[in-house]
């Protein structure tokens, strides 16, 4: 079984290497470059692909949209040793196939590759209760008018209301700030507001904000 690991932290990479490769049958691959990892997706087949959530000039949902667009077909894992709670919406979107925690045993790390490779989906129990998305559907100016919300959008509307920079909120939703900005402009028009202040008056009248700031 070929697998690739990618992080930036070499001693980590290194010691995940030898607990996998304890297993006859599994063969580790490290990459510590995010920018070569698109090369060396289409030069070699892997059969599940280990991504750190937080590297240096991306993160593990830019780079598995990255890769599936030169390899739709490839199983990704998050290997992470942050919560990625807060990001599980949009790493799901991102085409990622599962999560596994830097923290957990040899055991689980090795049953997750074996799942995975499976087509399995490994997500942690206290993650499948998000599995079911909601959307919030508020009332518009006029008459029949409705405009719904989704989880990500009001995530995006929160970190406005804090009033970070695009770059800041980029980092903490862990996308580009070009798919930002489309986003942005898609709210915008859905609000039909063309300023952040004018959304975030909109959201709070709309009750998808409180009123009151509890940021």
């Amino acid at each position: 079984m070929e697998i690739l690991l990618v992080d930036d932290h070499r001693s980590v990479v290194e010691g995940t290497k030898m607990l996998i490769e304890s297993e006859p049958d599994m063969k580790v691959a490290i990459e510590t470059d995010v920018y070569y990892v698109p090369d060396v997706v289409r030069l070699k087949k892997f059969d599940v692909m280990l991504f750190d959530l937080y590297m240096p000039n991306t993160n593990g949902a830019d780079l598995t949209r990255k890769v599936l667009e030169y390899v739709p077909d490839a199983v990704i894992l998050i290997y992470s040793g942050f919560d990625i709670a807060p990001h599980f919406n949009l790493l799901m979107e991102s085409g990622v196939s599962g999560f596994i925690a830097k923290t957990s045993t040899r055991e689980q790390l090795i049953q997750a590759i074996r799942c995975a490779a499976r087509k399995e989906a490994i997500v942690p129990m206290q993650l499948l209760k998000q599995l079911r998305r909601q959307e919030i559907v508020v009332a518009g100016d006029t008459e029949n008018e409705k405009t719904t919300i989704t989880p990500e959008e009001e995530k995006l509307l929160r970190e406005l209301a804090k009033g970070k920079s695009n770059k800041d909120i980029s980092k903490t939703l862990m996308i580009s700030q070009r798919s930002l900005e489309y986003s942005l402009t898609e709210l915008f028009q859905k609000l039909h507001v063309s300023s952040r202040v004018e959304v975030i008056k909109k959201a709070k009248s709309l009750g998808i904000l409180p009123t009151e700031d509890l940021f």
